[in-house]
């Protein structure tokens, strides 16, 4: 067993969602195995209210989030990554900037839920569902056996993982095969 702990990287475009309710959920779900962080390519400024409230209703911590732009993490200092997922499939279709280290990258698209439009019981259903799809990414993800699974075989669970129910188009185009 390893004592090593993995920085991973949620990326969107916005880090005020999706990204934001990723980062939540591996911190508390990854018992300590993982350090966690989120950031956009153009951040919105602000977390979304309804990503806050989703964490709090599932038993996940609220405080300290935060919209940023993913330069952060391209920066000299910014800490080593070794996992990057993007979860909107804008951001997987950006140029991003260059990553300290070698992170192995997968995209795990899921639809928006602060693009829903109706009344708040069907936006707060938009993110409750989005933070299911994830907290199942992640619960595959984190019974990976990291230490010991070679390169190749890691990179082709991480993709198949994005393609779990609830991916979006993109991302159930990218790689083959679905997950249970």
């Amino acid at each position: 067993m390893t004592d090593r702990i993995y920085n991973v990287l949620f990326l969107c475009t916005g880090n005020s969602a999706r990204s934001i309710l990723a980062e939540a959920i591996l911190a508390k779900e990854g018992n300590g195995r993982f350090r966690t962080f989120s950031a956009g390519s153009h951040p919105k400024g602000e977390v979304h209210p309804l990503a806050l409230k989703t964490l709090a209703a599932l038993g996940y911590p609220t405080e300290g989030y935060r919209s940023k732009s993913w330069d952060e993490f391209a920066e000299p200092g910014a800490p080593e990554i070794d996992f990057i997922f993007t979860v909107c499939d804008n951001a997987a279709g950006e140029a991003c900037p260059v990553w300290p280290g070698h992170p192995m990258t997968a995209h795990w698209g899921i639809e928006d839920p602060a693009a829903v439009e109706g009344s708040d019981l069907e936006k707060e259903r938009a993110f409750g569902q989005a933070a299911r799809f994830l907290k199942n990414r992640i619960t595959v993800f984190t019974s990976l056996p990291l230490s010991s699974i070679d390169k190749l075989a890691l990179e082709t669970r991480l993709k198949q993982i994005g393609t779990m129910d609830g991916a979006s188009h993109a991302a159930a185009d990218t790689a083959g095969g679905k997950v249970a």
